[in-house]
């Protein structure tokens, strides 16, 4: 199968040797995300539900690149370094996603890039 490369200027470039999301047949890979405003690429200003936020706008824009929704996401990952946070992970992504909600997980780590306190990856799967 062709793997189709996902690039979108309405979420942060790769700060590494990533592409923001690459497609291959009807399953799209959305990278991680960390708070980043595309624009500055510097982390969100606010607490910790703006940079939850952020990150749902970020994966949202680049599920948009590739002609999908949020609704189209079949597995989240979330990554934070205080899963103290994980019941406003929850309020938030109420929000962003509706019934029925993609399979998760949630993980906490020691740190994230740039200091950032959330970093989410998501796969997505298209209609025909």
């Amino acid at each position: 199968m062709t793997r189709h490369i996902i690039h979108t200027d309405q979420a942060p470039r790769a700060i590494g040797t990533y592409s923001q999301a690459v497609r291959v047949g009807e399953t799209v890979y959305l990278s991680g995300q960390i708070p980043l405003v595309p624009e500055t690429m510097e982390l969100v200003e606010g607490d910790m539900e703006a940079q939850i936020r952020r990150v749902f706008d970020n994966l949202r824009a680049v599920a948009r690149a590739a002609n999908g929704r949020l609704a189209d996401v079949v597995k989240l990952n979330v990554f934070l370094t205080d899963l103290g946070h994980f019941p406003l992970v929850n309020q938030v992504m109420a929000e962003y996603f509706e019934e029925p909600y993609p399979a998760r997980a949630a993980i906490g780590v020691a740190a994230l890039p740039k200091g950032a306190e959330v970093e989410m990856d998501a796969v997505m799967v298209l209609d025909d």
